[in-house]
């Protein structure tokens, strides 16, 4: 587990109509300010990162279909520093995902269809704020392709 990184299991409220998905309240232990909520759709096997934030946290949550988040750690002062973390997200495993500034992040869709998922971020987007490099990129060692098990 990176530093600073939180994973919360999210309630779902399931009725014969549909259900309600509960994602952050500003009264949880875990929130920290409002900057903007946005959503990102993911076409099942692209990969969306690497990104890196200087002030921004991130609280992801899936709230259709699944992904695979990949976290890197490579902040200076950090006890984890050099390390990966892999999250698998989705309707079936429903969770918020704190992502720390300073930690890379991308993540990847899976399954047959799009994903949506939804963030709260800490701050409004700023370009300035932001550093981006391919998700292929030898910076980070990761190896995006689909893993035997």
């Amino acid at each position: 587990m990176i530093a600073g990184v939180l994973i919360q299991p999210l309630r779902q409220i399931p009725d014969e109509r549909g259900k309600v998905m509960h994602m952050l309240r500003r009264d949880d232990p875990w929130f920290e300010q409002f900057g903007e909520i946005y959503f990102s759709m993911v076409y099942p096997g692209a990969v969306k990162g690497w990104h890196v934030h200087k002030r921004m946290t991130l609280n992801y949550a899936v709230v259709v279909g699944r992904i695979k988040l990949v976290l890197y750690d490579d902040r200076e002062d950090s006890p984890t520093r050099g390390q990966l973390q892999e999250i698998f997200a989705g309707e079936d495993n429903y969770v918020l995902v704190r992502v720390p500034p300073g930690v890379w992040n991308g993540f990847k869709g899976l399954g047959v269809g799009s994903a949506i998922v939804a963030n709260c971020a800490s701050e409004p987007h700023d370009p300035e704020e932001i550093m981006r490099i391919d998700p292929f990129s030898p910076r980070i060692p990761y190896d995006w392709s689909l893993k035997p098990g």
